[in-house]
């Protein structure tokens, strides 16, 4: 394979990996009434995916040193079809925990080689770019997976819609391109155990993002539910793409802005923006709704998610790889256990009153953290004072 395509190739594998993890998210209701569950239930299954991921960036940090790169992209590819095809032969909430478990896993290990492989691809010196390519396949993968399913059910409800063939198919071409990228690295020796490391200063950057994350995943596992109230089901997928993927349009912003204040303009967006969606949801406003899921998704996946990595980087030393695991695990806590809580809520107060609670928690914890990023900005500006004097 050519040089210059191996990079574009690598990004498409990225693409259809996270593809993959949204994918049912429109049909999450469904699946809980052939169930005969409720909001908690549904939480739990959509919080399978983190039980996936969580275990391998913990215990294998180092399975991309010791096995390849190409491999672990190849298996997760593998993941990401297996998890489709459970979901096209069993759709109900059982099945659905069980595949997000194995998007997961999928998702945990492209993630751990993603940017090092496509650095390694690019001959770059900077890993910058790499880490943008990266960054903007699996965001757009992310979203478009629910935004696909929704299209299609616009056609008429379908519990195996075409966007989960479609995702068969595409993967199963990725997986023949993919074979034949080059590795570059050579297998070492290196510790499979790399526990995760927050150097002093980090962690309101971790709580941001665990914030910033909780609220993505309220809307991904929890608001279809609420949109079926009001007749607007076949939209949830486009608020999941409007979520998670919209953010994109806003990093070139974040680059340009030093890490506390991109984090602190994403905190202050984020409650802001979380109120508009939900009295959107609650109300049946649908424009309210998606403007206010782009707005959260600048806060998510614009600002609090570049600028947080980037302070957390710059705060590591030579500790880089573990602070960035410690970073994910604090984001996909958030992903998890808030959203839980919340579905529980939803069951017992109802779901008007459990976004309303956690908004008011949203709001109280991002005044605080952002009061906890003030004291922190001081060890960042620590080190460029010391190297004027």
């Amino acid at each position: 394979m050519a040089a210059s395509r191996a990079p574009h190739t690598l990004a498409l594998a990225l693409c259809l990996i996270t593809f993959a993890v949204n994918l049912q998210a429109p049909l999450y209701t469904a699946y809980a009434e052939l169930s005969g569950r409720g909001a908690t239930a549904t939480a739990i299954a959509f919080s399978g995916y983190v039980l996936g991921v969580v275990p391998v960036l913990l215990l294998l940090g180092g399975l991309a040193d010791r096995v390849g790169r190409r491999p672990l992209i190849l298996l997760a590819l593998c993941l990401s079809m297996a998890a489709t095809l459970l979901m096209l032969c069993a759709p109900n909430l059982e099945t659905l925990g069980l595949a997000r478990l194995l998007m997961g896993i999928g998702t945990a290990l492209a993630s751990a080689t993603g940017t090092a492989y496509m650095s390694e691809l690019m001959q770059a010196a900077d890993n910058r770019r790499a880490a943008n390519w990266v960054t903007a396949s699996t965001s757009l993968g992310f979203g478009l997976g629910a935004a696909l399913t929704s299209a299609f059910l616009l056609r008429g409800p379908s519990l195996t819609p075409g966007s989960f063939y479609l995702h068969l198919l595409l993967a199963a071409v990725a997986l023949v391109i993919v074979w034949r990228l080059p590795d570059p690295r050579p297998a070492l020796k290196s510790p499979l155990l790399r526990l995760p490391f927050y150097p002093a200063g980090s962690l309101p950057y971790g709580l941001s993002i665990l914030l910033a994350w909780a609220c993505v995943g309220l809307v991904i596992a929890l608001l279809p539910s609420i949109l079926k109230q009001h007749g607007l089901a076949s939209w949830s997928g486009f608020s999941t793409f409007c979520v998670i993927s919209c953010g994109l349009l806003f990093q070139p912003l974040a680059r340009r802005m030093t890490p506390v204040r991109a984090t602190s303009l994403g905190l202050l967006i984020l409650p802001c923006s979380y109120a508009l969606l939900a009295w959107g949801a609650n109300h049946g406003e649908l424009t309210a709704m998606l403007v206010g899921t782009v707005a959260a998704s600048s806060a998510c996946y614009g600002f609090i998610y570049l600028g947080g990595l980037s302070a957390v980087t710059q705060l590591a030393g030579h500790e880089k790889t573990r602070a960035s695991a410690g970073f994910f695990l604090l984001a996909y806590l958030g992903f998890s256990l808030p959203v839980i809580f919340t579905g529980v809520l939803a069951d017992r107060l109802g779901a008007a009153m459990a976004l309303l609670l956690f908004g008011v928690a949203l709001a109280i914890s991002c005044l605080v953290v952002g009061m906890a990023l003030l004291r922190s900005d001081a060890r960042l500006r620590a080190p460029a004072l010391a190297a004027l004097k």
